[in-house]
């Protein structure tokens, strides 16, 4: 059930422009989709809730004053309160979809160990 998720995260994940060859970026099974992840650290997910990314605040809200959503991945579980489901629409602008992922990497980048969680 997750694999169709994995394979379409693998594949925008390698279309993300401006990143180094030597980030360690990996893409894998999570929950019943799949997660993206920098140098061991989840920075996006695609579930059957939508695509999620982990973001600072400022551009977390911002997603979800233009139509995004809170991130929980099951009806009775916690909101992720780092993260931000898109909409369909900001998934459709290319252009900012990958301005808002390369944002997401470098955030996750410099976080400590403790915020990472």
């Amino acid at each position: 059930m997750a694999e169709p998720y994995l394979t379409e995260l693998i594949a925008l994940a390698n279309k993300i422009p401006n990143r180094s060859k030597n980030e360690a970026l990996t893409c894998k099974h999570f929950f019943s989709g799949a997660a993206a992840r920098i140098d061991g650290h989840i920075f996006m997910s695609l579930s059957p809730v939508g695509l999620a990314l982990k973001l600072p605040e400022p551009q977390r809200n911002a997603v979800l004053d233009q139509g995004g959503k809170p991130l929980k991945y099951f009806p009775k579980s916690p909101i992720k309160k780092d993260y931000a489901v898109l909409s369909p629409q900001q998934r459709e602008d290319t252009s900012s979809l990958f301005d808002l992922i390369n944002l997401s990497i470098d955030h996750v980048l410099t976080l400590t160990a403790q915020e990472r969680v």
